[in-house]
């Protein structure tokens, strides 16, 4: 066996591939973009194709610095969660866009079931709530509104990102792990299996859909690099980066700031529930046996630079946001909800949309990029305040993802959370955490309390802005981010393609 493991780590704006020795060092990576496309307001899709062809260019360059097949262990795979994709098992190409997480169609669909009173039962089952992010609501609207997934029968295949590039990889085989099918609103939390009511009701085909296993184990094998390899590690990108940061213990905690930001709480083996809009979820699932995660999604944090950046062109690249935000004192009255896609938890409100308020003659760019960041830090705080009120408070939180190799970031979450703030020497965890399962998969660690090994030191950021200081700026958001969910429950609505 090789000593090596192989990580595909696919992304919404990019994929790549990462080599891991069994120490946790990374030996190489090679990552490529994905085009995102946006056929109208609120509507997001990729080309599940090219997510394929990226993502095996990755691979294929990381197995040929290992010195070929033969150098690697085992392949781990963890993906963005809720995009889902739809095939033809006969001919293994996509029949259809792929809808992304971000994706807000569904919107006037989940709002007529909650008017209807279906979310209670919805959320007692999946731990889940009926808002467009989640899978099932996509695949109610593609099942309803697209033609070409109509007449093909048992040749339609159904799947997240990891269960399509399993598929591709060994040539038909359909499977999910329990991480990803317990973000689809068709899995029961408790039973671990696909509910008939749910799959009734959101209009998926049983037989479309994978077989859902656990996140270590050998689930297939690939030969496309030369050489047998088998796929040992499976699970979604947040929780593959709680297991990254050895969030092993009921109450360790962990946020992740990608293209989203996502906090996920361990809450042991016994399904959670929230009173506060807050979402159960499986974090890890071995020997058949879950282990559960409370959850608060923010839509929309490193995406939000690459808007400043890319489409109102208000800097050239990310790394200049940090210099812009020290270069003012505070954000001058500016605040920055954003909203681009909707507003995740706590609020839940997929029709909000973003806004920049404070603004006068005095407020310059650094003022706007500033609010930009301290976004992170407020929505970030909503979320602390819900966990708190389900009894999960943080003691401290361990971060990761690209938008925290910021400084400034670091530091503001500390002082607007007012605890301690951890960041690893080495930032991608999601990586790491996919591949400590592949690890525990093929057998080279006995466990993940062994594999946790692969993580490093770290950085810890302590709380230093004076209280008076932090709650005037935690005043400011409430009041903006409050202009901006009234609108949304006013009834304003998400524009349909075509």
């Amino acid at each position: 066996m090789g000593e090596h493991i192989l990580v595909i780590d696919e992304g919404t704006t990019s994929t790549r591939a990462m080599l891991f020795a069994p120490s946790g060092k990374c030996l190489g990576s090679h990552s490529a973009d994905l085009a995102q496309h946006y056929p109208g307001p609120g509507l997001v899709e990729h080309d599940a194709g090219e997510i394929w062809r990226r993502s095996l260019e990755c691979a294929m360059a990381m197995v040929q610095q290992a010195g070929g097949a033969q150098a690697i262990a085992a392949i781990g795979i963890t993906n963005q969660r809720e995009t889902i994709v739809f095939w033809d098992k006969t001919t293994g190409e996509p029949l259809a866009p792929a809808i992304v997480w971000q994706d807000r169609r569904s919107a006037a669909m989940c709002r007529a079931w909650r008017e209807a009173g279906e979310e209670a039962g919805v959320q007692a089952r999946t731990g889940l709530l009926l808002d467009p992010y989640f899978s099932g609501t996509k695949i109610a609207w593609a099942m309803r509104n697209w033609p070409q997934l109509k007449g093909v029968g048992d040749r339609l295949a159904i799947g997240t990102i990891e269960s399509w590039l399993v598929w591709k990889l060994t040539g038909g085989l359909h499977v999910t792990d329990a991480t990803n099918a317990s973000r689809t609103l068709l899995m029961g939390l408790g039973s671990g299996g696909w509910s008939d009511g749910l799959l009734d009701m959101f209009s998926a085909p049983r037989d479309a859909l994978p077989e859902i296993v656990d996140c270590a184990g050998r689930f297939g094998t690939t030969r496309l690099f030369g050489g047998e390899i088998p796929i040992c590690g499976l699970a979604g990108d947040q929780q593959a980066a709680t297991i990254g940061q050895a969030c092993l213990e009921r109450g360790d905690t962990k946020a992740t700031y990608g293209t989203g930001a996502f906090v996920l709480t361990n809450a042991g083996g016994t399904p959670p529930s929230s009173r506060n809009r807050l979402l159960a979820t499986v974090l890890w699932q071995l020997g058949g046996r879950r282990t559960y995660a409370i959850e608060g999604s923010v839509f929309v944090a490193g995406s939000l630079v690459q808007w400043l950046r890319d489409s109102v062109k208000l800097i050239e690249t990310a790394q200049e946001t940090e210099a812009l935000a020290r270069s003012v004192k505070d954000n001058g009255g500016v605040y920055l909800v954003p909203a681009l896609s909707g507003l995740g938890a706590p609020w839940w409100e997929p029709e909000a949309r973003a806004a920049i308020s404070g603004l006068s003659f005095a407020a310059t760019r650094a003022h706007i990029v500033r609010a930009a960041l301290e976004a992170m830090a407020h929505q970030s705080h909503d979320l602390k305040a819900a966990f708190a009120a389900d009894g999960a408070d943080w003691s401290r939180l361990r971060i990761d993802g690209g938008m925290v190799t910021n400084d400034w970031i670091a530091q503001d979450l500390a002082d607007i959370l007012a605890i301690p703030v951890d960041r690893p020497d080495f930032a991608e965890t999601t990586a790491l955490g996919a591949a400590m399962l592949a690890g525990v998969g093929c057998g080279m660690f006995a466990d993940l309390e062994e594999a946790a090994r692969m993580r490093g030191a770290g950085l810890t950021f302590e709380p230093r802005l004076e209280p008076d200081r932090r709650e005037a700026r935690l005043a400011g958001w409430r009041s903006a981010v409050t202009s901006v969910v009234a609108p949304a429950k006013a009834g304003m609505t998400v524009a349909q393609p075509g």
